[in-house]
């Protein structure tokens, strides 16, 4: 009798499913047991390896759902209404201390309401703030608000020294 024939070998038994073999076993040697856990060892990694595979795939499904809807959800030309809407609202708000500060402006320069937004703008640009804050200190400064050690002090002639 030869080796081969002292080894009984009994047919393996796979168990195969529409993706592909899943688990296979080979009995009747006497390396079964330590056959049968390497068998379920690779079962074991193929199972957590396609559940790895479907998280992965419900990830991607839940990402483009996300950008689908962010696409669909608002058209550009929503977007930029809403900002054009925010710009005027926040012109709105600051128009009123803008005025009253021309106002002032007008009554110490003695001038017309373009020219003294024009220095007013000038003032702003040279001082590097924004027309609406520097509007506010001026105003602050005429009502007596501003007169103390934190006044800012901003020349608004139209003649630099």
């Amino acid at each position: 009798m030869s080796l081969a024939e002292d080894v009984p070998v009994a047919p393996a038994r796979t168990a195969v499913t529409a993706e592909g073999v899943r688990s296979f076993t080979i009995a009747g040697t006497r390396r079964d047991e330590s056959r049968q856990l390497d068998a379920d060892r690779v079962a074991a990694a193929l199972l957590e390896f396609d559940a790895q595979v479907r998280r992965f795939e419900e990830a991607r499904a839940r990402l483009r759902a996300a950008i689908e809807q962010s696409r669909k959800g608002r058209s550009q030309r929503e977007i930029l209404h809403d900002s054009a809407f925010a710009r005027l609202q926040a012109k709105l708000e600051s128009m009123p201390v803008i005025e009253q500060a021309k106002g002032i402006l007008m009554a110490q320069q003695r001038c017309g309401p373009e020219e003294a937004f024009d220095l007013l703008r000038r003032a702003s640009q040279r001082s590097n703030v924004p027309i609406r804050e520097l509007a506010v200190l001026i105003v602050a400064r005429s009502t007596g608000n501003g007169a103390g050690p934190t006044a800012v002090t901003i020349p608004l002639t139209t003649h630099d020294p």
